[in-house]
């Protein structure tokens, strides 16, 4: 079964290592019958309630990729123990107006990778409690708290020697955890 996956990275750099991170996840064998469609949360202006009524149209864009895929993938640094604003301004623009969220029950998956020893562990419990409050199922085990190498991706964009069996069991559950929760056509 292939899949429509949402991909956002919780970056705006060009280059950043979560970015670099997420292409090359997307491009294991485990994961190449499916689409991957990255989200442009740099376009985002700030979330205002103001204009709920007319959503900004990049807020419709996202909310129609996020509406129009099986799954998400969340891709995040940690900045200061949580998660970016930037990503936290995309997911409260999904969200909104009050029900109307394009996250309601979307299976997700969440990874990151930092240069620190505990990778983005307490920036992935942030980013689970705030899920757990739009009723976004993710997936459990196993968990990715990756630390940034330079060996860690390749410059061909491949995932290196030493964590591609890691990483291809963690892409594999996470496509796996969508299968479970894809909702009925």
């Amino acid at each position: 079964m292939s899949f429509k996956i949402a991909v956002l990275v919780g970056s705006l750099r060009a280059e950043s290592y979560n970015r670099r991170l997420a292409r090359a996840l997307i491009r294991l064998p485990v994961a190449q019958d499916h689409e991957f469609t990255f989200a442009d949360i740099a376009a985002l202006p700030l979330y205002n309630q103001d204009e709920d009524d007319d959503q900004p149209q990049a807020a419709k864009a996202l909310k129609a990729l996020v509406s129009g895929s099986d799954g998400v993938l969340f891709v995040t640094p940690e900045y200061n123990r949580s998660i970016p604003g930037v990503l936290k301004n995309a997911i409260d623009h999904g969200s909104r107006p009050y029900g109307k969220s394009c996250w309601t029950g979307k299976p997700a998956g969440i990874i990151g990778v930092s240069p620190g020893f505990s990778g983005t562990a307490m920036a992935q419990q942030h980013l689970r409690n705030v899920l757990a409050g739009l009723d976004v199922p993710t997936v459990g085990l196993p968990e990715a708290f990756m630390r940034w190498k330079d060996t860690l991706i390749t410059p061909d964009g491949e995932i290196g020697d030493e964590a591609v069996e890691f990483l291809t069991r963690w892409m594999k559950a996470f496509l796996e955890f969508v299968e479970d929760h894809k909702a009925p056509s």
